[in-house]
């Protein structure tokens, strides 16, 4: 079964880091399993409780690296240009294949080749604002 490293991002502010087995986005809960037991059953995680769940190349991350907001235009995206802009303020720009506004939820592909997030599935009813670029 394959493991994919996370961070989630709840709508209250808190931040969960592990590895999901079972994330999908046609289904309303998945599961968290720790860094240390990856094969585990894990903690349920309900999807109307997130603002995003991010898939990430490094759990730990790059406290030190500010996410660039700017496409490369030397290497054209695939998919629509897009920024989301969450509730809690926070801007998230990348790519999409799958935006469509009635649905729970969407795939976003950051815009910085560097950052640590290889996609992010944003959960819609924790958006402000989304719009194509």
């Amino acid at each position: 079964m394959v493991q994919n490293k996370v961070v989630i991002r709840y709508q209250d502010g808190r931040i969960a880091k592990g590895f999901t087995a079972d994330f999908s986005p046609n289904k309303e809960i998945f599961h968290l399993t720790s860094n240390d037991t990856p094969n585990a059953k894990g903690t349920e995680v309900r999807l109307g409780d997130l603002k995003a769940l991010f898939f990430v190349k490094d759990p730990v991350g790059n406290p030190k690296h500010e996410e660039s907001k700017q496409f490369d235009d030397s290497k054209p995206p695939v998919g629509r240009r897009i920024k989301v802009t969450f509730k809690d303020g926070e801007t998230l720009v990348g790519t999409t294949q799958g935006y469509q506004p009635n649905r729970p939820g969407f795939f976003v592909v950051p815009a910085d080749p560097k950052s640590n997030n290889e996609r992010c599935f944003v959960i819609s009813a924790a958006t402000r604002n989304v719009a194509f670029v």
